[in-house]
This record gives structure tokens, C-alpha cells and sequence, in this order.
């Protein structure tokens, strides 16, 4: 049973983000030492650079080997489960939403599985419990933050175009042969490729996840020498993404910057239907046990905090992740609690 000192542990991990969000929120609320300009400059320093080494950080040392495929395998069935619930959602619902389907994508699947879900199923699972976390978190690095990436990528590459007048004729062709619209769909298609191809978090978690096969299967290491040029950024990622969540909420007209509905209905996707989606990939493929315990509160772990770096750099509902990083750690702790001690009561 988790403890007060367990409790403490987590705690003691969490304290430090906040630490960092204050000093980001007091930069420009009250020290006034950033523009407007300099705050998103320093989002694009985290987007580009701390995030994809420290992506790149620990999915190299992660062991391809020795994962739980079928944990791997409830995890992308319950996030298949949510895409294809709002897809049907945005395409049928008078109320539905394209764009609101991608930040709902986040706020059911993302989690900070790394800052606070380790200590905390360490202190539930042990060890156990801390390798599955850890594989999810490659897995959502490697598939599901590069999908969500390139979602992003066509959504700008389609506003661009937008923009410049020239949809309705990439769409309109010219009759012909050539196809018309799909012609201008694959045109398009080329763009998001080469925004991919120049953006580093889109191969990051590659890179990595492939040195990690190559590394646990002929046993080598990492020279020291790349390995240090390689943490001296990696080390920044958390606290500079932290740093410039509080930029962010200083230069809002209000601390919960999308209203309290939407902060409920964040609240909701984040810690139920994630949660729920996770149970029934669970019993598809037939976990069992504590696997099948930690697989659902690592679905119910607070929300990832690259999440909100992409929806600010690509301009997508940014105060809505915002938030649900803020208080989704806050909240956190009290229902992951509550979750334990359900599952504890759920037979083996």
C-alpha cells in the first residue's frame, strides 16, 4: 500500500516544475525582463532543440527486447479506440471539430509518464510497474507525439495555403488527367514532408529508438563525448518547457486562460476517458493483474507537457493544454490515489 513517504517521493518530483513555471510566469507578470517577441522565441528554443535531445535522451537508453508487447498493444488499441471516436464525432456531430478532435486527441492520450509517473508507480509497483511506464513513454515518443507532430504540420502546411488564395485552385485542377484535387492533396502532402524532414522532434525519438536496437544488440556505448553534448541540452528539456508554460500563462488575461468549462471537459478527458479507453484495450488483449493496474493509471498520469509545447508553437488551443498541465498535476495525486485503491480491489 502507498505511503506518506511514497506520497512525499512524489511529490518532491513534482515540486521542481512548479518551481520553474513560477520563475517563467514572474519573468514576464512581474519582472517584466521578456517581450511578447522574446517569449516566443524561447518556445521555439524548447520546441526545436531541448525537447527532441531530451526525447532523444531517453529513448536511446531504453531496451527494445525486453518490452511487454502486449501492454504495447492495449496501449495503441485504446488510443485507436479514442481517434476513431472523434473522428466519427467531428465528422457526424453537429458540434464536431477537426481541430478540436487533435487537442482532444491529446487530452485523452498524452501523459507525463516520465516527471511523475516513475516515482509514483515506483512507489505503487516497484520496479515492475516503473519499466512499463517507461516503455509507454518510448512508445508515445515514437508514435503517437510524431503523429500528433504531423497532424500539426498538415494543419499549418493547409492554413499556408489557405492564406495565400491558392486552396481552391490546388483542390480545383484543372479537370484533366492529371486528377485534379488529389493532386492537390499530394501537393500538399509534399509540404508537410519537408516541414517533417527539417523539424528535429520528428526524428529525434527515431534516432534514438533505432541506437537503442543497435546498442542492446551488440552491446555498445554511447561515446562519452556524445553522450555529454547530448545531456547538457536533454538536461534543460522539463524545466525550459516548465519555464515557458509560465511565459505563456503571464501574457493571458487570466490564470485559467480557456474558461472554466473547458478546463472541466479537459479535466474529464484526461483523467476518465483516457483512463477508460486503457481498460478496454486492457481486457481486449487480456492483461491481467498488476500489468493490467499499471496500464491504467499510467493512462490516468497528468498531461504531457510537450502537448502544450506543440499547441504553442503550432497555435492550436495552447491555453486548453496549458491548463490541463497546470492543474492535471495539481489533481493528480488525489486520483491516482483513488485509482490504486480501487484496482487494488479488482481480483487478479
Amino acid at each position: 500500500m502507498i505511503g506518506w513517504e511514497d506520497i512525499y517521493k512524489v511529490i518532491v518530483a513534482m515540486a521542481p516544475l512548479y518551481v520553474a513555471l513560477i520563475l517563467g510566469y514572474g519573468s514576464v507578470k512581474w519582472w517584466k525582463i521578456f517581450t511578447p517577441e522574446q517569449c516566443g522565441a524561447i518556445n521555439s528554443l524548447v520546441c526545436y532543440f531541448t525537447l527532441p535531445l531530451f526525447t532523444f535522451e531517453f529513448t536511446a537508453h531504453a531496451d527494445p527486447f525486453k518490452m511487454n508487447y502486449s501492454f504495447i498493444a492495449a496501449d495503441a488499441i485504446s488510443k485507436l479506440i479514442i481517434v476513431l471516436v472523434l473522428a466519427f464525432w467531428a465528422k457526424f456531430s453537429s458540434k464536431g471539430s477537426y481541430t478540436w478532435s487533435i487537442t482532444s486527441f491529446s487530452l485523452c492520450t498524452l501523459t507525463n509518464s516520465l516527471v511523475v509517473g516513475v516515482p509514483l508507480v515506483r512507489a505503487m509497483y516497484g520496479g515492475m510497474g516503473v519499466d512499463l511506464v517507461v516503455q509507454g513513454s518510448v512508445v508515445q515518443a515514437i508514435v503517437w507525439l510524431t503523429l500528433l507532430l504531423f497532424v500539426l504540420e498538415f494543419r499549418r502546411a493547409r492554413l499556408d495555403v489557405v492564406s495565400n488564395g491558392d486552396f481552391e485552385k490546388d483542390l480545383e485542377g484543372d479537370g484533366g488527367e492529371n486528377g485534379g484535387g488529389r493532386s492537390g492533396f499530394w501537393s500538399l502532402m509534399k509540404v508537410v514532408w519537408v516541414k517533417l524532414a527539417m523539424n528535429p522532434n520528428s526524428y529525434a525519438c527515431v534516432v534514438g529508438i533505432v541506437w537503442a536496437f543497435v546498442a542492446n544488440r551488440w552491446h555498445f556505448e554511447m561515446p562519452s563525448i556524445l553522450e555529454g553534448s547530448i545531456l547538457i541540452m536533454s538536461k534543460a528539456g522539463t524545466g525550459t518547457a516548465m519555464f515557458s508554460m509560465g511565459i505563456f500563462m503571464a501574457l493571458q488575461e487570466k490564470v485559467i486562460a480557456c474558461g472554466t468549462g473547458l478546463a472541466v471537459i479537459g479535466m474529464i478527458l484526461r483523467f476518465i476517458a483516457g483512463p477508460a479507453a486503457m481498460a478496454i484495450g486492457s481486457i481486449a488483449v487480456g492483461l491481467r493483474g498488476d500489468v493490467l493496474r499499471v496500464a491504467i493509471i499510467q493512462a490516468a498520469l497528468p498531461q504531457s507537457i510537450t502537448s502544450f509545447i506543440y499547441a504553442k508553437e503550432y497555435g492550436l488551443h495552447a491555453q486548453v493544454l496549458s491548463t490541463a498541465v497546470i492543474f492535471g498535476m495539481m489533481a493528480s495525486l488525489p486520483v491516482l490515489i483513488a485509482y490504486y485503491a480501487v484496482l487494488e480491489c479488482v481480483p487478479n
